[in-house]
């Protein structure tokens, strides 16, 4: 009987120990990407200011993420040609660090590529960097 005690215990114990390791591998997974890709898409310039730049930015700034980059992708490309309040934001956003880039072809498409490149962005090709970036680690938002 006492035999059979122990045996259950150590059972136990082994099952116990292999759930916790394996829930500390999972947490250093979860914890190990410190790097936010924010890839916006949309033309709509409030939830561009209240929502995709205000978090972007403050991830950055309150330290949440280390590496974050936004990426303008379609009609996101002609807003912010056109908006001088959101380049202003994104001026700001690059001088704390935040890299951002934009996908050439739809900037080509909404004839924007120069104005964009004017700006600061990085503008080039997107399809392999974002393919990367989701087979990555990498903390991926879209808008």
């Amino acid at each position: 009987m006492f035999r059979l005690q122990v045996f259950y215990l150590l059972t136990t114990l082994l099952i116990l120990f292999q759930s916790a390791e394996s829930f500390g591998q999972v947490m250093d997974t979860e914890e190990s990407s410190d790097q936010l890709v924010v890839l916006w898409t949309s033309d709509d310039p409030m939830l561009a200011e209240r929502m995709v730049l205000m978090y972007t930015h403050a991830a950055k700034k309150q330290n949440w993420f280390s590496d974050v980059r936004l990426i303008i992708w379609g009609p996101s490309a002609k807003l912010i040609s056109e908006n001088q309040d959101l380049q202003r934001k994104l001026k700001s956003m690059q001088e704390d660090g935040i890299l951002i880039e934009a996908c050439v072809v739809c900037a080509n498409m909404y004839g924007v590529t120069e104005k964009l490149r004017e700006l600061g962005y990085e503008v080039k090709g997107m399809g392999s960097p974002l393919t990367r970036y989701l087979k990555s680690d990498a903390k991926i938002l879209t808008f």
